[in-house]
């Protein structure tokens, strides 16, 4: 996910981008650029680092860019997904008198650049957007400048919203979108394109929001769209009424609900370009962990904190289950001091949004020392983890701003359940067809989160009956209860509720104990071998008045019938619906959390990133 701005007008357009980019800054800050058009010419601005780090770059290197009142430039800020954060990996990237900006990801450009490599292009960057670059420049030779872009973009299968600008053709930018957002912001004598609203809502609030296969030519005074086969559309202009910090949450009250909102997108992310069209393989060459080292694996060390720690105890149940290895989960800062005799064959994986937790990091290093092959789940690019580990999968949630982490999470069980079916391939644990089924249930997946997302009123509801309590249990079997987990510590992290999650079956052994009249007790459900063991459990808290909650994919009438509140999210398989369940426990935890009047985006004493011990 990051942050694209035009800007084609009579304003300073270096002026107008950079105040862009300031406002879409929370959707990448690894590194930023601009393209101006400058006496005829297209002249580039990019570094590593933040806005304000591109910004000083123009004023002390460039500042006739500033005193040349340039009327149309483009912008960027980096979330890195192909290539680490680097001043040549920024944007706009360039190709001929054609410079581009991108947000998403092209899923075919290994193969794109292979060719273009033959033709003789040459490529600086480490990106998958400078393929683009390079393709509207190669049919820019034969086309004008927008059946240029839709030669180009025809070709490519992935996510993208495209911004182009031209040096022969100096007074347009042309914008298209696929799968990831573009809006035009449409005034008498100026015209915006970005990424988000809040880009240039200071300026205008009369936009048109792009759909997927859509083009937009915009000139100072004049602006068209079309399909992606040339045929002009009428859109609406739409006038937005939403505060510039309304608009960078996307309307939302908090960057917490946004992000939980954003899950099916970022799983969508996550998945593409790792499975073929037709399910039938995962692809994993970018692991740098070879066929054979899955093959050969026997014994894996899942290692992370907080709400990782949780996805790798998802992690466990699925490795040993469907790849049948061994698998130990450990807390990052205990791991660390433990003196582990690793076996051959071990595998070390380091789970870390960041890529830059302390512990964590530190774990992986004593991996490494002790001569162990390690893997880092993370989601940001070139961060530390990515950097030392062998090899790295990406998570493509893009940036997470509220402290508590959602969509991050549910994105690594993701690529732990991918990591998973590779392994059980190399293992050849599976056929065909089981193999094909478990992948045809993720492709689902982002589909399935969305209509958990559409239990929110109800959930809204719930939360107006307990926001009040001040102990909650959570209980879950088998792969649910590293979830109640996680719906425990969510609701502690930013309610400032006391919550605990338990194994059902521990119940009990303690827990029990707490249990009387109105003691709100979430059971996470699903339609599996635990479930009749689990309704015992739900029985003994009914026995003791306690105040049942329940999420789960099965309309059994027993379930129904003993719970005072009963959540149905429809499920699809035991291991994916561990997203699922996670879902409606966000939610829940998020609206408790607002009617207690808490800093739901910072809570109190949390940081996003533990960088110390």
């Amino acid at each position: 996910m990051c942050g694209i701005i035009g800007y084609v007008g009579s304003k300073n357009a270096i002026e107008v981008v950079l105040d862009g980019l300031k406002r879409l800054e929370y959707r990448g800050y690894d590194s930023a650029g601009i393209a101006c058009l400058t006496d005829g010419r297209i002249k580039t601005v990019k570094c590593k680092g933040k806005i304000n780090d591109l910004e000083q770059l123009i004023k002390t290197q460039n500042p006739q860019l500033l005193s040349s009142q340039p009327f149309l430039a483009i912008g960027h800020t980096r979330w890195a997904t192909h290539g680490k954060p680097s001043s040549l990996n920024a944007h706009p990237h360039c190709s001929g008198g054609i410079a581009i900006v991108h947000n998403g990801i092209i899923e075919n450009y290994a193969a794109l650049k292979d060719e273009l490599t033959r033709e003789g292009y040459k490529f600086i960057s480490e990106t998958d957007t400078e393929v683009i670059a390079h393709l509207i420049n190669k049919y820019r030779a034969n086309f004008n400048l927008e059946e240029a872009v839709r030669q180009a973009v025809k070709l490519l299968k992935g996510s993208y919203a495209l911004v182009v600008i031209d040096e022969k053709e100096p007074d347009k930018i042309i914008g298209v979108r696929m799968e990831s957002p573009l809006v035009a912001g449409i005034m008498d004598n100026e015209k915006f394109i970005a990424s988000d609203v809040p880009a240039f809502l200071n300026h205008c609030n009369r936009v048109i929001f792009l759909d997927d296969g859509e083009m937009i030519v915009l000139k100072k005074d004049d602006f068209k769209v079309f399909d992606i086969n040339g045929k002009e559309k009428s859109k609406k202009i739409q006038t937005v009424t939403w505060t510039a910090s309304m608009a960078e949450k996307g309307g939302y009250k908090h960057f917490m609900l946004k992000e939980i909102h954003e899950q099916p997108r970022a799983i969508a992310d996550t998945i593409r370009g790792r499975v073929l069209p037709d399910a039938s393989k995962v692809v994993y060459k970018e692991l740098g962990i070879s066929f054979e080292d899955l093959a050969l694996t026997q014994r894996i060390y899942l290692v992370a904190c907080g709400t990782s720690y949780h996805a790798c105890l998802i992690g466990k149940y699925m490795i040993e289950n469907m790849a049948e290895t061994p698998v130990e989960v450990d807390i990052a800062s205990e791991f660390r001091y433990r003196n582990v005799p690793f076996e051959e064959g071990s595998l070390f994986i380091a789970i870390t949004q960041s890529g830059e937790t302390a512990d964590t990091l530190a774990a992986l290093r004593f991996a490494k020392k002790s001569r162990v092959k390690t893997l880092a789940i993370c989601n940001v690019v070139g961060s530390t983890a990515s950097r030392e580990a062998d090899g790295v999968f990406y998570t493509h949630s893009g940036p997470e701003i509220g402290v508590a982490s959602t969509k991050a999470f549910t994105c690594q069980i993701v690529a732990l359940y991918l990591l998973t079916l590779a392994m059980a391939k190399a293992k050849r644990i599976f056929t065909a067809d089981l193999y094909s089924g478990f992948l045809r249930h993720l492709i689902m997946l982002p589909r399935m989160a969305e209509e958990a997302l559409k239990l929110e009123d109800k959930i809204m509801e719930l939360a107006k009956e307990v926001y009040r309590k001040q102990n909650f249990l959570y209980l879950g079997r088998g792969p649910l209860y590293p979830v109640a987990l996680e719906g425990a510590l969510k609701l502690k992290e930013i309610s400032y509720i006391h919550a605990e999650g338990y194994p059902a079956g521990e119940m009990k052994h303690g827990p029990i104990a707490l249990v009387e009249e109105g003691f709100p007790v979430v059971f996470i459900v699903s339609d599996d071998l635990y479930f009749d063991k689990t309704l015992s459990n739900m029985q003994e808290i009914k026995a003791r008045d306690g105040f049942i909650i329940t999420i789960s994919d099965s309309k059994d009438e027993k379930l129904k019938k003993l719970s005072d509140r009963f959540i149905y999210v429809e499920g699809i398989n035991t291991y994916l619906n561990t997203v699922l369940f996670t879902i409606p426990l966000q939610l829940l935890a998020y609206h408790v959390a607002v009617l207690r009047g808490c800093d739901v985006d910072q809570p109190r004493n949390l940081a996003k990133s533990v960088t110390v011990e």
